[in-house]
């Protein structure tokens, strides 16, 4: 041990004194020299310096890691432990020795301290704290203190938003430093980072991002308290405690005052302070890291380097010897020395281990660093397969060493996901720099710097990408300068300002991109709305002279040009009179403004007026007077369908003419309905629910716009969703009839269908498809073809109608039929269904204005094959084990008020279980409406009368069918209908039902009736 200062020069002082400088100067005077530094990235910088001095052919790098060792070089740079014990250079420097009492490094700083020297010269450079100590170590030292080149202020507590540019924060977790820079990326532009966990090449890229100017900030932990030179006028401390491998404490005066140092450069004062969480520094310590006054250096870490290999446990004793001399503290176990403990428990390696050579060379190998920060015991683990290998083959096994490359050898991923690929490597590229532990260092050497240099690069972008928003960081930069914003707007809209995206231009509304906050946003938009000022009456200018093609109107209410939202539509008190609001922000002002507006509404109004002509129309005709005005006016109120009972009293108070000027606008006098045929199209339909939706909140209630597809689609039914509005049914063109929904026009086709079946009298014609007894029927094949709807859905949708259904059982029904066989006319098919007849109001209407919507036979459930057409017609059960119970026949009718009551005192009328008594009596009511359930008898009673009484619209006093009960037989003439109006008057003032006549008594089917031949014939083809 060299107890001998003699030629030693101890050059201390605070940072910013120009040591490092100082010391460059010295070694380049010498022949050779040696300078040894406490970081890598240190190393680098200065070798970088010397690089640019003497040339690279004389300058080596040695670390842990990276050997670059020219065979002529003879300046050395090195990491502190990378340092030989001894050397024959003329010059040697130790930077930063205060780290000699840092519990994990300092023993390794204080055998350099105490061992190593030049031949001519050696400088210690540190901090003050460092000069007892050293003088006491070293007699004869010789000491120079430089003073800080600058001066350092305390600036108090402030917040990370509002800390002053050129700031370094710093904190002592990952975590931490990615919080941080989150934040600042937010509100100021941007963050560098660097943490002592990334690569050199990571942190040297970091370091030149806030070098260079693209960001003010820079987060990192007390790494950059090493000597880093950086343009920091701001150091503020985001915490105060750190975990030095041991436990959580403060940092002293000292450790603050070495990062807080970094502040200032060269001539130019730095100030230092708190920021986050962390309290005021106390007046105390404010002055002591002011004048740079802290407590001495008292011990140094030290330990044995009179290692014992004899044996493991002797190598173990040899680093417990405790130090000989005052000054020198024996230090904790270090990773290499915790790394030995636990192998010594391992029998493989007191197996192995029984030379001196080898326990030597388990030695060696618990050198190696941790670098992926995990367990000493899974370190242990990896540095024993080393040394088997060392021991076994002489080098380690090249194939478990690929492996372990190659699965750090992806740059997927994100920051924590590459940072633990590069502790990876970068035990590797250790392992590859060590002289005779592989068969071809040179190879993996290349290898693992070339992996290690990727991964950097990668990880570098990655933390540029999460913590610098570029165009935020560039346009400060040219605040800073003073310079003018250039915008420009592209022809998609998007708003570049010096040529980074600061937002988009829809129509004549600017929106900011997300993160455009901080100092510079008002500058942008400045900027922006100068550009925006002319492109808003240029667009104006377009708008004003556009065609309609290049206007639409959305299912929202909104209005759009060439695709960009110009307008909105709301409320007014005339529902297709809607009013315009312009979505455009105030720049858009004066005549600019009044021409987009004026244009806008021009084109709504087309829009309504071409798309609802029909309805449009009626609202304007002058030609209507009277009750026939104010149903064209409750029309255009209910947007072109009305529901007949509603505006029954009406529809019978209009005379022939009245009609006939009605019926010229396109309106149509249905069974059920009076409505406009031509509206039934998807477009229509469409406008027709947005402007009801407008008028009344709608555009947010369930199922708005969703049945429009259907109705384009041809559906001529569809089952109903609970949860939609029931209104959206009826301005679609639907009828609502529990559980499906029919096309109002389909409704009156089927109207057309039941009508004659109702009218038709035993013996006088043959007997239509589906009649039964001139008061009732059975639902066809053609009903079921034009509704799409199977026989459960035709059972829903009639009792929905207002009909009842009279159950009987088929036996009874083939028998009432027989008797009747020779009235039976050839049953109508799906592809011949039976020719519909015109209703009663629009006879002189051709029967094509019917069927104006979408074709009538899409089918949308298909018919069961097992639904008979007629009563007794139903097909035999396909199972042979047991025959199911033929279900009953219904036969339908209008219904009444007092249906059920009626249906008790019909006695053998009416033989239906209770529950289809029920059913057909107590779920008429279908939609909502209390009256639906009597439309197509009560008020089909009623319009009969009207009509009789009339004696018909018709100049020619011809009756037609009517819509429903007994008015609806028409055509037996005036006296019949007088005759009727006596037997009602007679009866009471309650209209008249149908009852079915009790059946006749059962009795065998003749098998030489025609109706029994061509029930054969029906089976056999469907067999």
């Amino acid at each position: 041990m060299i107890l001998s200062g003699r030629g030693v020069t101890a050059v201390l002082g605070p940072t910013n004194t120009g040591k490092t400088h100082y010391a460059i100067e010295r070694m380049v005077a010498h022949g050779s020299g040696i300078i040894g530094l406490p970081l890598r990235l240190l190393a680098r910088e200065v070798y970088t310096r010397l690089v640019e001095r003497v040339g690279v052919a004389h300058v080596a790098l040695v670390t842990g890691e990276e050997k670059i060792a020219p065979p002529g070089a003879r300046y050395s740079v090195c990491t502190v432990e990378a340092m030989p014990r001894e050397t024959r250079a003329a010059f040697v420097a130790i930077d930063e020795v205060q780290l000699a009492g840092d519990l994990e490094r300092g023993h390794i700083f204080t055998d350099r301290i105490l061992h190593l020297r030049g031949r001519d010269e050696t400088l210690l450079l540190g901090a003050a704290t460092m000069r007892p100590i050293l003088e006491q170590l070293l007699p004869g030292l010789t000491v120079v203190e430089r003073p800080r080149l600058s001066q350092l202020f305390y600036a108090g507590q402030k917040k990370i938003t509002r800390l002053p540019q050129r700031t370094a924060i710093v904190a002592f977790s990952a975590d931490e430093v990615y919080a941080i820079a989150e934040l600042i990326r937010r509100q100021r532009g941007g963050a560098a980072v660097v943490l002592g966990a990334l690569s050199p090449r990571t942190r040297n890229a970091q370091v030149g991002l806030y070098q260079s100017g693209d960001v003010e900030y820079l987060v990192a932990t007390d790494a950059i308290g090493m000597g880093l030179n950086l343009d920091v006028d701001h150091v503020a401390f985001a915490q105060d405690r750190k975990f030095d491998g041991y436990q959580f404490r403060n940092l002293n005066p000292a450790e603050l005052a070495q990062v807080a140092g970094r502040a200032g450069r060269h001539l130019r004062d730095g100030t230092f302070g708190v920021t986050g969480q962390v309290d005021p520094f106390d007046p105390e310590l404010v002055q002591q890291i002011e004048s740079h006054r802290f407590d001495p250096v008292r011990v140094l870490q030290w330990r044995s380097k009179q290692f014992d290999f004899a044996s493991i446990p002797a190598l173990r004793r040899s680093l417990e010897a405790p130090p000989k001399i005052a000054g020198l503290a024996r230090a904790l176990p270090a990773i290499d020395q915790q790394a030995l403990e636990h192998l010594a428990r391992y029998p493989e390696i007191n197996d192995l281990a029984t030379s001196p050579e080898r326990v030597e060379k388990l030695w060696e190998a618990c050198a190696l660093p941790d670098y992926r920060r995990i367990t000493p015991a899974q370190h242990a683990d990896l540095i024993s397969s080393l040394f088997s290998d060392l021991v076994r083959s002489g080098t380690v096994n090249e194939d478990f060493l690929a492996e372990q490359v190659r699965r750090a050898d992806r740059t997927d991923g994100e920051i924590d996901t590459l940072s633990a690929r590069i502790a990876q490597i970068r035990t590797w590229t250790y392992v590859s720099n060590r002289p005779g532990w592989l068969a071809d260092p040179t190879h993996w050497q290349e290898k693992t710097r070339e992996i290690e240099d990727r991964l950097s690069d990668a990880l570098h972008e990655r933390l540029t990408n999460r913590f610098v928003d570029r165009r935020t960081s560039v346009l400060m930069k040219r605040l800073r300068e003073n310079a003018m914003l250039e915008a420009e707007i592209s022809v998609n809209g998007d708003v570049f300002v010096e040529g980074h995206h600061v937002g988009q231009l829809a129509g004549f509304r600017f929106t900011t991109v997300a993160g455009a906050e901080g100092p510079d946003a008002r500058a942008v938009q400045a900027a922006a709305q100068k550009a925006l000022a002319l492109e808003f009456e240029a667009r104006a200018a377009r708008l004003h002279a556009s065609g309609n093609g290049d206007l639409a109107l959305s299912a929202d209410g909104t209005v759009r040009w060439l695709g960009d939202p110009v307008a909105r539509l709301a409320a007014t008190d005339h529902i297709m009179r809607p009013r315009v609001i312009l979505l455009a922000d105030e720049q858009l002002t004066g005549n600019a403004r009044e021409h987009v507006a004026a244009r806008v509404e021009r084109f709504v109004n087309y829009h309504i007026s071409t798309v609802l002509k029909p309805l449009d129309d009626l609202s304007r005709a002058e030609d209507l007077q009277g009750l026939a005005k104010g149903l064209a006016f409750q029309l255009v109120e209910n947007l072109g369908v009305l529901f007949r009972r509603d505006v029954t009293d009406d529809v019978k108070s209009l005379d022939q003419e009245a009609r006939a000027s009605i019926r010229r606008y396109g309106v149509r006098f249905g069974a059920y309905h009076i409505f406009m045929p031509a509206l039934l199209k998807p477009a229509p339909a469409e406008l027709i629910t947005l402007l009801w939706a407008l008028k009344n909140d709608g555009l947010d209630k369930p199922g708005y716009g969703d049945l429009i597809p259907a109705l384009a689609a041809g559906r001529t039914s569809i089952v109903t969703d609970p949860g939609f509005e029931r209104m959206f049914y009826k301005l679609a063109g639907f009828r609502f009839l529990g559980k499906r929904a029919v096309r109002i026009d389909i409704l009156e086709r089927l109207a057309d269908l039941i009508r004659p079946l109702l009218q038709w009298k035993p013996g006088t014609t043959p007997r239509p498809d589906g009649a039964y007894d001139g008061r009732r029927f059975t639902t066809t094949t053609a009903m079921l073809s034009i509704l799409g709807a199977t026989p459960d859905d035709m059972e829903e949708i009639l009792k929905g109608l207002g009909y009842r259904a009279d159950a009987v059982k088929p036996e009874e029904a083939a028998a009432f039929l027989s008797g009747h066989a020779g009235e039976s006319a050839a049953p109508a098919t799906e592809a011949e269904p039976a020719a519909p007849v015109s209703d009663h109001d629009d006879a002189d209407e051709p029967a094509a204005a019917e069927t104006d919507a979408a074709p009538a036979a899409v089918v949308e459930t298909p018919v069961s094959d097992e639904a008979p057409a007629v009563a007794g017609e139903a097909a035999p059960a396909a199972s042979t084990e047991e025959p199911a119970e033929p279900k009953p026949v219904l036969l339908w009718r209008p219904g009444g008020r007092n249906d059920n009551q009626r249906g008790q005192q019909r006695g053998q009328g009416d033989r239906r279980p209770q529950q289809n008594r029920n059913r057909g009596g107590g779920e008429a009511r279908q939609d909502g409406e209390r009256r639906d359930s009597r439309e197509g008898g009560r008020d089909g009673n009623r319009e009969g009368r009207d009509n009789n009484r009339r004696g018909g619209d018709r100049p020619d006093n011809k009756f037609k069918p009517r819509e429903g009960g007994r008015g609806d037989q028409g055509g037996r003439g005036e006296r019949s209908d007088r005759q009727d109006r006596r037997d009602r008057n007679d009866r009471g003032s309650q209209p008249a039902r149908f009852e079915a006549k009790p059946p006749r008594k059962e009795k065998p089917i003749d098998p030489d009736s025609p109706f029994a031949k061509l029930a054969a014939l029906k089976e056999q083809m469907k067999k």
